[in-house]
């Protein structure tokens, strides 16, 4: 009798809607187990809404907080296998002026997710694929790692810190045969600019990239062990390529045009 092929097990975590979501439909689609993770309701919905052939499982965590990390590794060792695969995705944004709007709550809380938790889960994962010499991780950055971020200056900063923490982990980890990826997608069609205050921003107005494309493009980039991908459409990419040849000041103006409050009804 032939033995049932045990299929590789994927983790993505902000994965109750948008690129998160996405990016765990790819894995389904492609063969993989998946255990997804968000903070919110929706996580177990979209587990159901997850049909392939595989098996997928939820569960409820506030990856902001310490003990919501350490629940979400609990959850993988008690699955008994090993992590072929993980999208480290969960993040969130803030826009408004630093110094005059924004508060400190909502920034250390931004800062807490979006690199706090993705160094303790990177911290916890990344260990156990290198004593097995197998794996491949994926950081979802920004192209706002890319440039100064007015008006989104610590979710910028986040995603900077994203960008050199891959590259970094990356190397350190080639000679054990791990992979990590950099995902940087641009203004991507999610709930991101409403949950960060910038509904009546120029970028919160915009056409955005498709969500599912963006994950489409960062799969195939870790499935094919790249160091990174910038995403999206090819306004994006082009994008992406000028803010690394032009002066920060003119980077920086080009970022505060599409994210200062207010943009989009001056634009309108």
């Amino acid at each position: 009798m032939e033995q049932k092929k045990i299929r590789p097990l994927a983790v993505v975590t902000g994965a109750s809607s948008g690129i998160g979501y996405e990016l765990a439909r790819q894995f389904v689609q492609n063969g993989f187990d998946v255990l997804i993770a968000a903070e919110d309701d929706g996580i177990t919905e979209a587990a159901r809404s997850l049909v392939g052939g595989g098996r997928v499982e939820s569960v409820k965590v506030d990856l902001a907080r310490y003990e919501g990390v350490e629940a979400l590794y609990a959850k993988i060792q008690s699955l008994g296998r090993p992590v072929d695969a993980i999208a480290i995705n969960a993040g969130v944004g803030v826009g408004g002026d630093f110094a005059r709007q924004t508060r400190l709550e909502d920034e250390l809380n931004l800062i807490s997710l979006n690199v706090t938790s993705s160094v303790h889960l990177a911290k916890r994962v990344s260990k156990d694929m290198a004593q097995r010499r197998s794996g491949r991780i994926l950081f979802t950055s920004s192209i706002a790692a890319l440039m100064p971020a007015p008006f989104e200056a610590v979710y910028g900063a986040s995603k900077a810190f994203i960008q050199s923490f891959s590259e970094s982990l990356r190397n350190e980890l080639a000679d054990v045969g791990v992979t990590v990826t950099a995902l940087l997608p641009g203004p991507t069609e999610t709930n991101f600019f409403h949950r960060a205050g910038m509904d009546d921003t120029r970028v919160g107005q915009q056409e955005k990239d498709d969500a599912g494309e963006v994950a489409r493009q960062g799969f195939e980039a870790l499935m094919a062990g790249k160091d990174k991908v910038v995403a999206g459409s090819l306004k994006n990419r082009a994008m992406a390529a000028a803010v690394q040849v032009i002066p920060d000041t003119a980077s920086a103006q080009l970022h505060r045009k599409l994210s200062e409050p207010g943009s989009g009804t001056k634009n309108k």
